[in-house]
C-alpha cells in the first residue's frame, strides 16, 4: 500500500512539473511574441511619405520653377546681407548686428525645408528617411523659435534707439547684443532637442504619411501610439510661452516708441523714428501674423490647403521677403551696397 501511495504521489508530481513547463513555455512564446511585435513597431518605420505641396500631378513642375526661384533668391538676399553687413564698417552696429542674425536663421531655416521639397517635386515618391525627418524637424523647431525672440530682441533695440537715443551706444553695447542672440539660439537648441527626442523615440502607428510638405511637430504627434497626449501638452505650454512672451516684447515696445514719437515736437523727427521702425515693423506683422494664422484658429477651421499656403507662407516667402524689406526700405543697405560693389 504504502509502495502504491508513493508511485501515485510521484506520477501526480509529474504531471504537476510537466503542466508548469507547458504553462511557462505558453507564457515565454507568448512574452516573445510581444517582444516581436513592438520591436517591428519600433523597427519598421525606416521612412516617412510627405503629402507635398500640391496634389495636381499638372502643377508640379510649374511650381518647381516657382520655388527654385524663391530659393535662389532667399539664397542670395540673405547671403549678401550677412556678407554686406560684416564687410561694410558703417554697418557694425547693433540694428544690423541682429539683422545680420536674422538672415543666417532666415537661409537656415529656408535651406533646411525648400532643397528637399525641390526634390520631391521631380521624383516619382515623396519620401524622407526617418533619421532625415529628425533632423528636418530639429532644426526647423530651432530656427522658427530663434526668429521669435531675435525680433523681440530687435524690437528692444528700436525701443532704446527711438526712446533713448543719446545712450544707445552705451546701452546696446557689445556684450549685450550677443547676450540677446546667444540665449535665444541656446534656449531654442534645447526645447528642439527636448520636443525632436520625445517625439523619435516614442512608438509611432502602422501610418507613415505626414500631412505637410516637411516634418512638423503638429502632424507627428497625430501619428504616434504612446506619449502623444503628453508631448502634445508640452508643446502647447512651450509653443504658447514662446508666441505670447515674445508678441509681448514685441507690443510694450512699440507702445513705448508710439507714447515717445507723439511727444515729439518736430514733424521731421517723428518722420525719422517712423522711419527708423518701418523696416522691422513690417517683418513683425507679416511673421508674427502668419504665426497667429496658422495656429490660434480653431482646428474646425483647418484644411490641408490652407495650412499648406500657410506653411509656405512663413517656410519660404517671409525668408525671401525679410532681406529684400531690410535692403529696398534701407538707404544706409543701399549706399553700403554701392561701396562695396564699386570697390
Amino acid at each position: 500500500m504504502a509502495k502504491r501511495r508513493e508511485i501515485i504521489n510521484s506520477s501526480y508530481q509529474r504531471k504537476q512539473e510537466n503542466h508548469l513547463r507547458k504553462t511557462n513555455l505558453i507564457s515565454y512564446s507568448r512574452n516573445d511574441k510581444l517582444d516581436q511585435v513592438g520591436q517591428q513597431n519600433q523597427t519598421v518605420l525606416t521612412e516617412f511619405i510627405l503629402m507635398g505641396v500640391t496634389r495636381h500631378p499638372e502643377l508640379q513642375y510649374p511650381l518647381f520653377g516657382v520655388f527654385l526661384l524663391i530659393y535662389m533668391i532667399t539664397v542670395v538676399g540673405n547671403l549678401g546681407l550677412i556678407i554686406l553687413t560684416k564687410m561694410d564698417s558703417r554697418l557694425h552696429t547693433p540694428m544690423y548686428f541682429f539683422i545680420r542674425h536674422l538672415a543666417f536663421i532666415d537661409l537656415g531655416n529656408s535651406t533646411v525645408i525648400c532643397p528637399k521639397m525641390l526634390v520631391n517635386f521631380v521624383v516619382d515618391k515623396n519620401t524622407i528617411s526617418y533619421y532625415a525627418c529628425a533632423t528636418q524637424m530639429a532644426f526647423f523647431i530651432m530656427f522658427i523659435i530663434s526668429e521669435l525672440f531675435i525680433l523681440s530682441a530687435m524690437a528692444y533695440d528700436r525701443y532704446v534707439a527711438v526712446c533713448n537715443p543719446l545712450l544707445y551706444n552705451v546701452i546696446m553695447s557689445q556684450r549685450l547684443c550677443h547676450v540677446l542672440v546667444g540665449i535665444p539660439y541656446l534656449y531654442s537648441t534645447l526645447q528642439s532637442l527636448m520636443f525632436t527626442s520625445k517625439t523619435f523615440t516614442s512608438i509611432f502607428c502602422d501610418s507613415n504619411v505626414i500631412s505637410r510638405f516637411y516634418c512638423d511637430d503638429v502632424p507627428l504627434l497625430s501619428m504616434l501610439c504612446s506619449n502623444s497626449q503628453e508631448i502634445e501638452l508640452m508643446l502647447m505650454i512651450f509653443s504658447a510661452f514662446n508666441l505670447i512672451s515674445s508678441l509681448l516684447v514685441v507690443l510694450l515696445s512699440y507702445l513705448l516708441i508710439l507714447i515717445a514719437i507723439f511727444r515729439m515736437h518736430s514733424a521731421k523727427s517723428r518722420k525719422k523714428a517712423f522711419s527708423t521702425c518701418g523696416s522691422h515693423l513690417t517683418v513683425v506683422v507679416v511673421f508674427y501674423g502668419t504665426l497667429l494664422f496658422m495656429y490660434v484658429q480653431p482646428r474646425s477651421a483647418h484644411s490641408y490647403d490652407t495650412d499648406t499656403v500657410a506653411s509656405v507662407f512663413y517656410t519660404l516667402v517671409i525668408p525671401m521677403l525679410n532681406p529684400l524689406i531690410y535692403s529696398l526700405r534701407n538707404k544706409e543697405v543701399k549706399s553700403a551696397f554701392h561701396r562695396v560693389f564699386n570697390n
